[in-house]
């Protein structure tokens, strides 16, 4: 294998098996190396149908590809590898030109390429809604400055019943700058500071404020894993982002209160590229868990997208920044609600071996 042909390889994003003829692994690259949690040396020369488990009929597909020459698609089927519970995938099946048997094989984990999708289309339209957004905010808060003024100085010489009028005037200005304060946070968010901190220690101060503030009537658990290894990040604006998340769970949950379990694990089968193309590992997972009513199924694919909330009077800016922020750390976030039971999960960068002890 060449050099280039050794780094198109490497770079696939996708878990993908060259297959001989006797329908052994002859090599895996990296992303199949990640997905079974197993080394290439591990794989190779192991029957395929013993490392990975397949809810297909692929004899009968392998022999078709080898005889017909051509590519064979099998989509929403269920993939396990050892332990690992199935994941549903998309299956390509294609003749390896000029080696007479083999195949590749490639499996496409359906989730993944939702979730990719669906991010890159969310965060075009929220750079094009925040751009647009804070152009007008600037323009706005002026003329509303002068609407407040002029409200508070006709409250002086009017009766109670006119002044609550001019006093709603003041308090929905207010509040419209609030809003706007918010949209112009997107563009003025400094890049990211990054140290190396322990992700406990920003959970923990998280908390703490949270507790004595807006989750004073919940319940939150830690259910930590102490082995985690510490990560590469702007502490302030991650504790940024899990006030958000937290101030959302205690919100959900309302007056009545709830339970908050905040869940950390390490997970490597989540792999990302960044800007300049090169692969980016984010084994660290955070997950804020609430079991309130969960998110309006209206709104859950676009809960990140600028101006959608589900709450009455929401701005629909609290989560967008979240994911922002997240996004800005090469991180991830996802959500999975039913009713009882709302995770958000975010996946972050492992600090660089040679950046411990900084």
């Amino acid at each position: 294998m060449s050099a280039l042909e050794s780094a198109i390889w490497s770079s696939l994003p996708m878990p993908s098996f060259l297959i001989d003829a006797e329908d052994r692994i002859v090599d895996a690259n990296p992303a199949a190396e990640q997905f079974l949690n197993l080394s290439r040396k591990a794989l190779a020369d192991s029957p395929f149908f013993d490392r990975l488990a397949i809810d297909a009929p692929l004899d009968e597909a392998f022999r078709r590809v080898r005889v017909d020459q051509g590519a064979l698609f099998i989509n929403f089927v269920d993939v396990s590898g050892g332990n690992a519970p199935p994941v549903q995938c998309n299956i390509q099946i294609a003749p390896l030109q000029g080696i007479p048997g083999h195949v590749l094989v490639t499996v496409e984990p359906r989730e993944l390429a939702q979730r990719l999708g669906r991010a890159m289309s969310v965060k075009s339209a929220a750079k094009s809604a925040i751009g647009m957004a804070e152009m007008l905010a600037h323009e706005i808060k002026n003329p509303l400055a002068g609407i407040t003024g002029a409200a508070q100085l006709l409250s002086m010489n009017l009766s109670n019943g006119d002044r609550e009028m001019t006093d709603l005037i003041v308090a929905e200005s207010r509040r419209i700058v609030v809003l706007l304060d918010q949209v112009e946070q997107f563009g003025n968010l400094r890049p990211p500071e990054r140290k190396v901190l322990n992700i406990h220690d920003l959970l923990d101060r998280a908390r703490k404020s949270a507790m004595v503030g807006f989750a004073a009537n919940m319940r939150i658990i830690e259910d930590y894993d102490p082995s985690l290894p510490s990560t590469h990040v702007d502490g302030d604006q991650i504790i940024q982002v899990f006030l958000n998340l937290l101030k959302n769970a205690a919100e959900a949950s309302g007056s009545k209160g709830g339970t908050i379990r905040l869940h950390t694990f390490y997970d490597m089968s989540l792999r990302l590229r960044s800007a300049d193309g090169t692969p980016l590992r984010l084994p660290l997972q955070v997950e804020i868990i609430d079991d309130g009513p969960g998110l309006p199924p209206a709104i859950a694919a676009d809960v990140f997208e600028p101006f959608v909330s589900g709450r009455e009077n929401g701005t629909g800016l609290g989560l967008a920044l979240v994911s922002k922020i997240i996004s800005d750390h090469d991180g991830w976030i996802s959500v999975d609600s039913v009713p009882g039971r709302t995770a958000f999960r975010l996946s972050l960068p492992q600090a660089p071996k040679e950046d411990h002890g900084a």
